[in-house]
């Protein structure tokens, strides 16, 4: 690569949706980005073994695997089949060689957030051994609060820091994404909080537009937005990650897109917003 702050660019393969494992490696490699943030679908539809021999093949490391997570359930039973989940995804992280398994943590199965918070913890603390074993390092990623219901109770970097932080575990950190923690008027005492404990295994950029075109898939591309995005990456920095940076972006008019004029894009905008 010409510029050397592209070294650490990851795409996150949510970005082109409609590529399959093959043509994200194929473009990436055409694009001159040397990682990938992998998603289980994309990775189980080509298999993991084919997988990471395509990434060899092209000179590509994953970055991570998203997502394990979803451990809040109302009966033990859908509890442990959750773990069991999770445990395949340690193992697939690990046969194809990415470093990070993201969790994202999931909602709560009844009004109770609070068991709901609980369940995610004795999760984590459930695969931590194998993980260890495995060694993959688990992140925990806090979501937006809009996404409470659906998605995560985990919804600011601090409970994610605290969650870490009682867990207690070199194979437990947290992931820096951006578009859900920028509105935080704490979050750079807890992007800090986290260097201090090297906990930080991972970083995602988007923007925030406003208002955002759709719950889910409403997502910018960087410069489009609300989010200082930069002062947010040297933050983490400043807290010790040097890690690879992914460009994860949920939206549909960017999945519309050819995907090579994606990878252009987002090439630009992390250069001139990252």
């Amino acid at each position: 690569m010409s510029e050397p702050r592209l070294e650490r660019l990851s795409l996150n393969q949510a970005t082109i949706q409609r590529w399959d494992m093959r043509q994200t490696i194929a473009g990436c490699a055409r694009a001159g980005i040397g990682r990938i943030g992998l998603w289980r679908d994309k990775l189980q539809a080509l298999g993991v073994s084919a997988t990471a021999q395509h990434l060899r093949d092209a000179g590509i490391k994953p970055s991570s695997l998203c997502r394990g997570g979803f451990f809040p359930a109302a009966t033990r039973a859908e509890r442990d089949a959750r773990i069991d989940d999770n445990r395949r995804a340690i193992d697939e992280a690990a046969e194809v060689g990415a470093p990070v398994l993201v969790l994202v943590s999931g909602p709560p199965a009844d009004r109770d957030i609070d068991r709901a918070r609980r369940q995610v913890e004795d999760g984590i603390c459930a695969i931590l051994p194998y993980a260890a074993e495995r060694g993959v390092r688990l992140a925990i990623e806090p979501l937006h609060p809009m996404f409470a219901g659906d998605r995560s109770v985990v919804v600011t970097l601090a409970q994610a820091n605290t969650m870490a932080e009682r867990i207690s575990s070199d194979f437990v950190g947290v992931a820096v994404d951006v578009y859900h923690v920028w509105w935080d008027p704490e979050v750079y005492v807890e992007i800090a909080r986290a260097g201090e404990g090297k906990r930080i295994v991972g970083c995602h950029v988007s923007d925030w537009l406003a208002p955002p075109p759709d719950h889910v898939l409403g997502r910018g591309v960087m410069g489009d937005g609300l989010i200082e995005v930069r002062r947010l990456r040297e933050a983490v920095d400043a807290a010790g990650y040097t890690g690879p940076v992914e460009v994860e972006i949920f939206n549909r008019a960017v999945w519309d897109m050819p995907g090579d004029e994606v990878l252009a894009l987002i090439k630009d905008r992390y250069l001139a917003y990252c």
